[in-house]
């Protein structure tokens, strides 16, 4: 009797008493969650170990997230916020049980009552303000199911130069900080094709940033020494910004006032109006520029494109007003003006005339025309040397005084024509330069137009 009770006993220990280095699979009496749960009081004693039978058999722990949100991206921290909703699968192998026996395949119970893994995203940069879950699911086979929401603001190496066209590659790496490689191994527990399908479809925030693909790669890293690893799940989070707002709000009045600058050439220089409104549309776009400035992304790293377009808008307004503002003076005090030098006239008037349409041609000198003049009116007749009659009458000496005027007004005319022809050039060279600035602006809008067309088709099409 006593060996038949000695034996009822060894094997009462057999099943409800687990040892470390064999598995139990749990009776239950009832098959309710009460007698599952009594059934399971003495695996969690072994909530500090992890849950393998050989401790040299790593614990393969599956993972995958969804990406619920994009909360916000800070260019100048260089911080990407999300939030995620994280699933992790791992195998108990210290329990099992009949789902039928004990009425149910899955029971939820405190995550303190098991060992669950040190996971954590490497690049996280702030605490997780997500709500704790405090549960955790076992299977009837052994399977650990863990599932909780974390909002991670992480690093993120931002490459701003195409905004507002630009394009981000984020990084989330899963890793273990204490256990090895030959102890805990990650892997991927859904495709990148889902996960990316999924977040699309659950993402709750539809703000400046659209989610492109969600991709993983496997990463081994040495720890410590050549012989230990690091096993790592990196995922990488492709993100594209949504343009629209930024063209409506600062390329679209950048180009509609460097186009109404353009127009402003039409006006004619000498006009003092022509200038005015140049200064008012400079300082219109200087304070749009102020007003605009927080749209623009901050960061040491790299200058956008965007912000080059806007100086080089900007360098355009105040070089045509400078423009303006010679030509006006030149207009304005032609006759008070030195000859133009000979370096100007021949790269100016000659080169840069014919290039811009406005061939300059060479007047006569000014003497030669000033004699033909003379001649024409008979300014040239000498008196003294006249063959005349004997006679003179007082017809003869009305063409001397006549005479004596005419030379006079020859040397008027002659510096007349020296004055008007100096200023013309100057006038001509306004013209031609207020010509070749005319073309410059046509040539970098067409050229700023078809690079913006051909980022955002470039941006959108990849």
């Amino acid at each position: 009797m006593n060996l038949l009770s000695m034996s009822l006993t060894l094997i009462m220990l057999l099943v409800f008493i687990p040892a470390p280095c064999s598995a139990v699979k749990v009776n239950c009496s009832e098959p309710n969650q009460l007698a599952l749960l009594e059934a399971l009081k003495p695996i969690f004693k072994m909530a500090a170990i992890r849950p393998v039978i050989n401790m040299t058999t790593p614990t393969d722990v599956r993972l995958h997230f969804l990406l619920y949100g994009i909360l916000g991206v800070n260019e100048k921290a260089q911080l990407l916020t999300t939030y995620l909703w994280q699933t992790f699968w791992w195998q108990n192998e210290f329990v099992t049980w009949d789902p039928v026996q004990c009425g149910t395949d899955k029971i939820t119970l405190p995550r303190e009552n098991f060992w669950v893994p040190d996971l954590f995203i490497r690049e996280f940069m702030d605490q997780d303000k997500a709500p704790l879950v405090p549960y955790v699911n076992l299977h009837s086979d052994g399977q650990m199911h863990d599932a909780k929401p974390s909002r991670v603001v992480s690093s993120c190496n931002l490459d701003i130069y195409t905004f507002p066209f630009d394009k981000q590659d984020c990084t989330l790496t899963f890793g273990s900080l204490v256990n090895l490689a030959s102890d805990m191994t990650v892997s991927q527990s859904m495709s990148d094709e889902l996960i990316t399908a999924k977040s699309k479809k659950v993402m709750t925030t539809l703000g400046e940033w659209e989610l492109l693909s969600i991709t993983a790669l496997k990463l081994n890293h040495h720890h410590e020494s050549e012989h230990t690893y690091v096993d790592e799940l990196q995922f990488h989070i492709r993100l594209r910004r949504r343009s629209t707002l930024y063209v409506v709000n600062l390329l679209l009045p950048s180009i509609f006032l460097i186009t109404v600058d353009l127009f402003s050439f039409l006006l004619p220089p000498q006009s003092v109006d022509r200038s005015s409104f140049k200064m008012t549309l400079i300082l219109g776009y200087t304070v749009f520029l102020l007003i605009m400035n927080d749209l623009l992304p901050i960061t040491g790293n790299t200058i956008p494109i965007i912000n080059v377009f806007f100086s080089l808008c900007l360098a355009l307004m105040v070089a045509s007003l400078l423009e303006t503002i010679v030509i006006t003076k030149l207009l304005l005090s032609s006759k008070n003006v030195s000859p133009v030098p000979y370096w100007i006239r021949v790269l100016v008037l000659r080169i840069l005339g014919r290039f811009v349409g406005m061939p300059w041609e060479e007047v006569k000198d000014a003497d030669t025309r000033g004699r033909n003049v003379c001649t024409q009116h008979g300014c040239d007749v000498d008196p003294h040397e006249e063959k005349g009659s004997a006679v003179e009458g007082r017809a003869l000496q009305e063409l001397r005084s006549l005479g004596g005027d005419l030379k006079v007004l020859r040397l008027q005319v002659e510096e007349e024509f020296g004055s008007n022809q100096s200023s013309k050039e100057w006038i001509q060279v306004g013209y031609i330069m207020d010509r070749l600035l005319f073309g410059i602006y046509l040539l970098f809008l067409c050229v700023s137009f078809i690079t913006i067309k051909i980022i955002w088709v470039k941006s959108y099409n990849q």
